[in-house]
């Protein structure tokens, strides 16, 4: 199965893939990536360090050519998660040396493994997660199809290359579907601001840097599309980025084992808040803790699962691959939502650290966050429940803000929602923990 289809493409224009080491070539990646496919025959699985380079684009592509898993391995990684990431996927290291052209072998069937991405490790160890080459392309095809994305395109963005953001959207999107790419090395304001694109990737926190900075959020106007994804974009940052550039962006929903699943158009409404619908081929429904199916009323919080030929092959485990638990062919993302009657999702968050039930209610932390986010002094908000001896958790914000007070912040909020939604306290903090990807990490935040 031909994945990486543009690679073959007559057109060879120079600068197809930017990055800030240098430039190719359609047909020069493809030679180098042809090299490196010579020296990975025979071998079951290799790594990859994914820093943000050619060198590391070379080396996927060349393994997705020779039919070789890959693992890309985080450039900041510890000491122990490097090594459980080794020894968890038995994969040999591929060294950084300048590849020899090479002929171009002949790649595998659709059912073949292309990458093997480990998840963050919230929730424990990293996982790793076995992805198909058909996965891949189907999935890249319909978000081609959503966003109208086509080989007159100009993809700019600075995202790591080991996420489905950065690596599988970002970098095998254009090279399937003939776009250029242009990748910033960081995803800093000026940094995109100097890039002519047509297309943006970010996750919330880049764009709301570039939101703050509004020469660069005007220099993004001509642009066609500003994808915001990863996590969840606060709305006031939606607001500011639709004033500035005089476009809202595209949100859209995923997860390591799904890729993407649902998202707005670029065609169609735009909604704060909100990511949009599922993509053809992709099924989604909202259940209880019992599994029972629950209403699309865009009010009732759900468990939500996805059906489709995006899901993942499985995990590895003990040398070889454990399909996923799924329930009637439905995959549980552990993500709460709400689906409008008219099919529009909007993500709550982790079911684990998101789905508050206090007093008796079932309180979405981002809708609270998103309210928090509304207070002109407020610049981050995070906000999880806490055991509470009366209430079972009590709503908690943690909140990165100019001078104010705590008493202020929660009467704002009551204002705003329900008196229950209110956080009962809120802590003044310098900064929230984040991941490379932008994403809070909950799990950091203590009273102490």
């Amino acid at each position: 199965m031909r994945l990486l289809t543009s690679l073959h493409s007559a057109d060879d224009r120079p600068g197809a893939v930017v990055a800030l080491d240098g430039a190719l070539s359609r047909h020069e990646l493809l030679a180098r990536a042809g090299g490196v496919a010579a020296r990975l025959r025979g071998l079951p699985i290799v790594a990859v360090d994914a820093v943000p380079s050619l060198s590391t684009i070379v080396t996927v592509t060349g393994a997705l050519l020779a039919g070789v898993p890959i693992v890309p391995i985080p450039p900041d990684a510890g000491v122990l998660e490097r090594e459980h990431i080794l020894r968890d996927s038995g994969a040999t290291v591929l060294p950084d040396l300048p590849p020899p052209a090479g002929d171009v072998p002949a790649e595998p069937s659709a059912n073949a493994a292309a990458l093997v991405l480990y998840t963050s490790g919230t929730t424990g160890a990293p996982k790793g997660v076995v992805i198909s080459r058909a996965a891949i392309a189907a999935d890249l095809d319909a978000l081609a199809g959503a966003w109208q994305w086509t080989a007159d395109d100009t993809l700019v963005h600075g995202l790591p290359l080991y996420h489905v953001h950065g690596l599988v959207l970002g970098v095998l999107g254009p090279l399937r579907i003939g776009s250029r790419l242009i990748h910033t090395g960081r995803p800093t304001p000026r940094a995109y601001a100097e890039s002519r694109g047509s297309m943006y990737f970010g996750v919330p926190t880049v764009w709301s840097r570039i939101a703050a900075d509004p020469s660069a959020a005007r220099a993004l106007a001509p642009a066609r599309l500003l994808v915001s994804g990863s996590a969840p974009l606060p709305v006031p940052v939606f607001d500011d980025l639709a004033t500035l550039t005089g476009q809202s962006p595209v949100e859209r929903y995923g997860m390591t084992e799904t890729l993407i699943t649902v998202s707005a158009r670029s065609d169609g409404e735009r909604r704060p808040g909100h990511v949009g619908l599922p993509l053809p081929g992709i099924g989604t429904r909202l259940v209880d803790e019992t599994g029972a199916p629950l209403p699309n009323d865009g009010r009732t919080i759900g468990h939500l699962q996805v059906q489709g030929p995006t899901l993942l092959d499985g995990y590895l485990r003990d040398g070889g691959v454990r399909p996923p638990d799924l329930a009637d062919g439905w995959y549980p993302t552990g993500d709460v939502a709400t689906i409008g009657p008219d099919g529009w999702h909007r993500i709550v968050g982790r079911a684990s650290t998101d789905l508050i039930k206090s007093g008796g209610y079932r309180v979405g932390a981002g809708e609270v966050e998103d309210a928090l986010l509304l207070h002109p002094a407020v610049r981050e908000a995070a906000v999880v429940g806490v055991p509470h001896p009366d209430l079972g958790e009590q709503i908690t914000a943690f909140v990165v803000a100019e001078p104010v007070g705590a008493a202020e912040l929660i009467d704002f909020v009551a204002a705003r929602l329900a008196a229950h939604k209110r956080p009962r306290v809120v802590h003044l903090v310098g900064s929230l923990p984040r991941n490379a990807m932008g994403k809070v990490q909950k799990s950091l935040l203590t009273t102490e």
